[in-house]
């Protein structure tokens, strides 16, 4: 039981600052190009208990790399190039992501340059940190990456379909109805394991040497 809570303990930040930041990146950029609705909606917010989807979640700490949050409203309409525009604010979540890794990279490289003794006291609070800063950085690479997969509601989808043509990125939405249960084949069946863990262990990789 002390191994569990002490993992909710090191995850639980990293997760709530990926969701809830990636989230506020889609509504602010939809809401600067013109669309209110999550504004309205109350989703221009730092508050992480307004963007948490429940299910989501729970595959955040069962797979400790991916999840999701709860969709951002938005509405096309209220854009000048909806399908252009729609790109941008699908896009603005996963690279939200990108940047919160790198800077908890940034933080991990700074921890680890502090000079500390083996018995001090310190290293109990030192050892933690790094390690949620750790998970900070793996946990967000997996939000963007699981996010770019081109399978609706995903944001990949809607990034796709702003570089598709009218009339192929119509029948492709019409996917969007099926999404979900595709999604949960995957990560139940494991089947992401095959593509999506590999390209998450590699882009962490690169920002650990970083950190090295």
């Amino acid at each position: 039981m002390n191994h569990i809570l002490q993992e909710i303990s090191i995850l639980l930040v990293p997760v709530l600052m990926a969701v809830t930041m990636h989230e506020l990146a889609h509504g602010w950029v939809a809401y600067k190009l013109g669309d209110p609705t999550a504004k309205a909606a109350g989703r221009l917010t730092l508050n992480p208990l307004k963007h948490l989807d429940v299910l989501g979640t729970i595959v955040f700490f069962v797979t400790r790399m991916i999840g999701w949050a709860k969709p951002v409203p938005v509405n096309p309409f209220n854009f000048k190039n909806p399908k252009r525009d729609m790109a941008w604010v699908a896009l603005a979540g996963p690279a939200m992501n990108i940047l919160l890794a790198a800077g908890f990279a940034f933080l991990l490289k700074i921890l680890l340059l502090v000079p500390v003794a083996p018995n001090s006291s310190m290293v109990s609070i030192l050892i933690p940190l790094a390690l949620m800063f750790k998970a900070g950085i793996i946990i967000n690479i997996g939000l963007a990456i699981f996010n770019i997969i081109p399978i609706p509601p995903l944001d990949g989808s809607k990034i796709l379909e702003g570089m598709l043509p009218a009339e192929a990125a119509l029948q492709y939405a019409k996917l969007e109805r099926y999404g979900f249960i595709i999604l949960i084949l995957l990560i139940f069946t494991h089947a992401v394991d095959v593509v999506i863990f590999p390209l998450i262990r590699a882009l962490t990789s690169l920002f650990l040497a970083f950190v090295m």
